[in-house]
């Protein structure tokens, strides 16, 4: 899988992955980051997802990591705002209001070019990675948001019965990802309702993961 992948699906409108709401377990769990109103959070691989437009609505700052630019003039599109584009470094910079969109290659994005983030909520970045990937986005994320709080969505599914994305990813998969520098707390488990695709049961998770208190460290 690589970016062309994900490129010719935004291209031949292929985007069943974007849902028309905002997600329900955003809506239901977001409080879990307990972050104040005015608190910047990160969406990678954000697309132009809703989710979006639901976080602008509740008073938060939203920055977000995409790599179609399609996505993104739709997404403006359909929030109806103008952006202001710049570019910076490898990347496109969209800009309106509270809201930032990073065009682009995430692994080009810096801290310095992100800047402060209060939390993290991803949906459909680690889903959408295959497993050699993730720990580098893993890796990479952590480093960006300075440990910031995750609100983190995966699968469970039966990975034999339907070829991702989104890919099934297990705790001990997460431990392994993420166990280093968080603490992984399971917020809930749903059944998706109709399938995966339609094609095969499957669990959406919900995770909250919190910075490792390192204890005896002054």
């Amino acid at each position: 899988m690589d970016k062309q992948f994900w490129q010719q699906k935004w291209q031949s409108n292929d985007i069943a992955f974007h849902q028309g709401e905002a997600n329900p377990l955003l809506v239901k769990y977001f409080h879990m980051l307990n972050v104040a109103m005015g608190s910047r959070i990160l969406l990678p691989l954000c697309g132009k997802t809703l989710d979006i437009a639901w976080l602008l609505s509740k008073g938060y700052r939203v920055v977000g990591v995409e790599l179609s630019e399609l996505a993104i003039t739709q997404l403006f599109a359909e929030l109806g705002v103008q952006p202001v584009i710049t570019q910076q470094g490898k990347l496109q910079h969209y800009h309106a209001g509270n809201l930032d969109i990073y065009v682009g290659d995430i692994f080009d994005l810096s801290p310095e070019l992100l800047g402060t983030v209060d939390a993290l909520y991803d949906r459909a970045a680690l889903v959408a990675l295959p497993a050699s990937m993730r720990p580098d986005y893993a890796k990479h994320i952590t480093m960006l948001s300075a440990k910031a709080r995750q609100l983190l969505i995966t699968f469970d599914y039966d990975q034999s019965l339907l070829q991702g994305p989104p890919f099934a990813i297990s705790r001990e998969q997460l431990q392994q990802y993420y166990g280093q520098d968080y603490s992984l707390n399971l917020a809930a488990s749903v059944e998706l309702q109709g399938g995966l695709k339609g094609q095969c049961p499957a669990i959406e998770k919900v995770w909250l993961l919190q910075k490792q208190r390192r204890c005896g460290v002054n």
